[in-house]
């Protein structure tokens, strides 16, 4: 936990420091004679002091419990004996992938040749004269802050969120891998997905990285209204998008074992459908039409309660679902995106008003 800290220090220092005794040095910390002095670049603070801690801590709690959901499909004998060294190979081979140099060289390439000259030139820098950029006859022109933000700062950012997404691929992959096996599912487990249900906990491991875009988000904006006079509500789509976004990034690699899930809620159907009527006839042999041994008391027979775990089971495998998605993955996951958010409503509402109206909710 301690080098995580240091690597956290490091990256600010990297990122965010020579940014800041740049613009120091510039006189444009709080003015400078510039629309966006470095002080009041929201953005670029919630990115590097928020949104960036967010994406290293997040390598300690995403390793360690992806590593325990994977040892799950042993644990649980999902996984059998004949098929465990597919399963072996699988894992290691994604062990490789994740940590392969050339991905990483690659990742930097497309952060330079599509991050940077594509994206943030385009459309995520401000259209103004900022701390980092002024105009000299009529054309942008970076100042010493701006080159280092440029080709130092903001790609180093960039790449560490490629790389998150680099490895959400990698866990999509090892998932696919596993799904090619034939598991040995229980259509009858109560987490009503066959056993699959630790899966859902994805979501709850890759939280500080959901939480590091709703920042991210809510940093955007608040630089787009302070600084160019957009309103919350204009970022509907943007809000929406990014929902929809994660609940891609985060359930999309669940979803290869919807096949597994819907062949084994058919079978379980037909096994249990003629474990029901079988069990149904003899109780009707036994009860109803006279066949019970006489004097053999029906109060307090097990025979009953029997036909009453029948039913449950039944409907514990007609309920099963074929995806591996709940209402709470879904509630966690917009509640990342629009916790950091919620400051951003004092734009559109009063301090005074908003209050009033928690009272009067809240009591």
């Amino acid at each position: 936990m301690q080098m995580l800290y240091r690597r956290v220090i490091f990256f600010v220092a990297i990122c965010w420091l020579p940014l800041f005794l740049f613009s120091a040095f510039q006189g444009q910390l709080f003015g400078g004679g510039v629309a966006v002095p470095f002080l009041a670049d929201v953005d670029l603070h919630v990115r590097f002091l928020l949104s960036m801690p967010l994406l290293v801590l997040a390598e300690l709690v995403v390793h360690r419990r992806m590593r325990l959901l994977v040892s799950e499909f042993r644990e649980r004998h999902l996984i059998s004996n004949i098929d465990l060294p597919r399963f072996e190979t699988a894992v290691k081979s994604a062990s490789r992938f994740r940590d392969s140099i050339i991905a990483e060289v690659l990742l930097i390439a497309m952060v330079y040749a599509v991050g940077i000259a594509v994206i943030w030139r385009h459309y995520t820098a401000l259209d103004a004269v900022t701390w980092y950029a002024g105009t000299s006859n009529g054309e942008s022109k970076l100042s010493a802050a701006g080159l280092w933000f440029v080709f130092v700062s903001l790609p180093v950012f960039q790449f560490l969120l490629l790389r998150w997404y680099f490895r959400i691929f990698v866990w999509a992959r090892l998932l696919w891998h596993i799904s090619r096996i034939e598991l040995c599912l229980m259509p009858s487990h109560p987490d009503g997905v066959g056993g699959l249900g630790f899966l859902s906990a994805s979501v709850y491991a890759l939280l500080p990285l959901l939480l590091a875009h709703g920042v991210m988000l809510a940093g955007l904006i608040a630089g787009r209204i302070l600084h160019t006079g957009a309103a919350l509500t204009d970022f509907k789509v943007e809000v929406a998008a990014i929902v929809v976004f994660l609940l891609c990034l985060v359930e999309g690699p669940l979803l290869v074992f919807s096949v597994q899930l819907e062949r084994a809620k058919r079978a379980g159907g037909r096994d249990y459908g003629r474990l029901a009527e079988r069990y149904v006839r003899e109780f009707d042999r036994k009860w109803i039409r006279g066949g019970a041994p006489a004097g053999e008391p029906i109060i307090g027979t097990a025979d009953i309660q029997s036909l009453a775990d029948i039913g449950n089971s039944m409907q514990v495998v007609q309920s099963m679902r074929v995806v591996l998605l709940s209402k709470d993955t879904i509630l966690l996951l917009a509640g990342a995106v629009f916790a950091p958010l919620l400051p951003l409503v004092v734009t559109i509402m009063p301090m005074d008003e908003l209050a009033r109206k928690l009272v009067a909710v809240l009591f």
